[in-house]
């Protein structure tokens, strides 16, 4: 299973960005789907979540509001929205796939089989 980050890029703070995550070499379907973001020095933080199915989606408390996470199933990809951004959410954001994911484990990266290499997201303010 391969996932491919794309999208990121500068921007000032108030501006919008949406990053895209494609998913090749499993069934997309039955993955659930995280984003992840860490900034230098920082550990890696969860953002936003959407399991398999598309019915629970979780967010950092931060981002709530401003970040919107969604799905394609026949694109095989997974989208994150990210309006009104922050000198804040600087970082490298990296997709995440996994097949057991449950509600309660979204948030979480351990609960996450598949990485993507990241795509780095710099607001100036």
């Amino acid at each position: 299973v391969q996932l491919q980050a794309s999208g990121g890029g500068l921007v000032q703070a108030g501006d919008s960005l949406r990053l895209s995550c494609a998913v090749s070499g499993g069934t997309f379907s039955t993955f659930s789907m995280g984003w992840f973001r860490q900034a230098p020095g920082k550990e890696r933080e969860f953002v936003a979540a959407i399991r398999r199915g598309g019915a629970a989606i979780r967010y950092l408390d931060s981002v709530k509001g401003r970040f919107a996470i969604s799905r394609d199933n026949a694109e095989n990809t997974v989208y994150l929205q990210m309006d009104s951004l922050k000198p804040e959410d600087s970082a490298a954001y990296y997709c995440a796939a996994g097949s057991r994911v449950i509600v309660s484990t979204l948030p979480s990266a351990s609960a996450y089989d598949y990485w993507g290499q990241g795509t780095q997201v710099t607001v100036s303010s």
